[in-house]
């Protein structure tokens, strides 16, 4: 079976093309066909891949697509998508769909990059919702894809093509060049701690001057910090890489603003680079969740997790177990995003840090 990618484009540039964002400037292969061995499946359980949903359309599609190939892939079981908030198919229609069909016994994978409040506790609790409306139903809740040598992989080869001339016509020595690394931001600590590790770790050996590390959104430094952060270093060349999986509003924010930082300082090149796509790299770390899911060998760091802290400070850490399943009732009130018609709780840094480690 063979996947074709269509999207690894090297360098992200929407203001050259329309408002869903693609990327156009294409690195040396437009189509790249790759061939991908997947090791077989213990089980042909149904698979419910939970994205975590976007208004772009563009960024749905990507998702709904990711899902399409990885069915392709393995045809044996049902593979359906479906989004946490923002666009459709919701969890409940996802789960619904499978209940048609005649299952009961579902593998449930959070297309996530890190283990934040999204995966800890909304899809948990939408889980918890189905239950009510289909007693009958077993769910196996998987990890999110995390820290995995696949993915720094596909990182360290899009660094590798920035070093190629007609990706770097000055010749811009990486020495000379700092790595700004933009996380999501959340609003769970512990989620916001992997990002700088991910960072250092992209960074370690690269050669790069250094590594500063920012966030779009909910937590600090914010991108615009990050670039004066990076400017300190007086470099030749800003290599801004956005860690997201696909595209969406927050990518197209992430673009406007390093257009911006070019303009407003010439000195510095600035090149931005894409999410990381419908990359077959993904498609393995999928294929390793879905499995460690079958064989009930998902694990999460819980230590750190500020849900967990909260419930052993409140004596009730027996309803806090590894696999994360907590039954919380919870508002829902998107803290996460950077909606433009929300006003952003954390813009201040000093209220960010006295409501960081409450739990909503």
């Amino acid at each position: 079976m063979t996947l074709i990618q269509t999207s690894d484009t090297l360098v992200y540039t929407p203001h050259q093309h329309d408002q869903s964002a693609v990327a156009t400037a294409v690195a040396e292969h437009t189509v790249l066909e790759q061939s991908i061995q997947l090791p077989p499946l213990p089980l042909k359980r149904p698979l419910l891949m939970v994205g975590h949903g976007t208004r772009n359309p563009q960024g749905r599609q990507t998702l709904i697509d990711f899902a399409s190939i990885y069915q392709a892939l393995d045809p044996s079981r049902p593979v359906l998508p479906c989004f946490l908030e923002l666009t459709e198919p919701s969890i409940q229609d996802g789960i619904d769909q499978c209940v048609a069909q005649g299952h009961t016994d579902l593998t449930v994978l959070p297309i996530l990059l890190f283990a934040a409040r999204h995966n800890k506790f909304d899809v948990t609790n939408e889980l918890d919702r189905a239950k009510v409306r289909h007693p009958g139903l077993t769910f196996h809740y998987g990890r999110h894809f995390g820290i995995t040598p696949g993915i720094l992989d596909l990182w360290k080869e899009r660094l590798a093509l920035l070093d190629e001339p007609k990706h770097n016509p000055n010749g811009i020595a990486r020495k000379d060049t700092v790595l700004l690394f933009v996380g999501r931001g959340s609003s769970d600590p512990d989620a916001n701690g992997d990002v700088s590790k991910l960072a250092r770790m992209v960074w370690e050996g690269s050669g790069y001057r250094t590594v500063e590390t920012c966030f779009i959104g909910i937590t600090h430094p914010r991108l615009e910090e990050g670039f004066d952060r990076a400017r300190l270093y007086e470099p030749k060349r800003i290599i801004v890489l956005p860690y997201f999986m696909f595209t969406g509003v927050l990518m197209e924010k992430i673009a406007r603003i390093a257009d911006e930082q070019q303009a407003a300082n010439l000195t510095s090149e600035v090149i931005t680079l894409p999410e990381m796509g419908l990359h077959p790299q993904l498609i393995k770390v999928l294929r390793d969740r879905e499995i460690e899911t079958q064989l009930g060998q998902v694990a999460m760091n819980c230590e750190m997790c500020k849900f967990r802290l909260a419930a052993v400070s409140e004596d009730q850490a027996q309803a806090h177990g590894h696999g994360h399943g907590h039954g919380h009732g919870h508002g829902h009130a998107h803290g996460d995003h950077d909606h433009a018609e929300m006003p952003d709780p954390y813009a201040q840094p000093e209220k960010y840090h006295e409501r960081i480690w409450q739990v909503p």
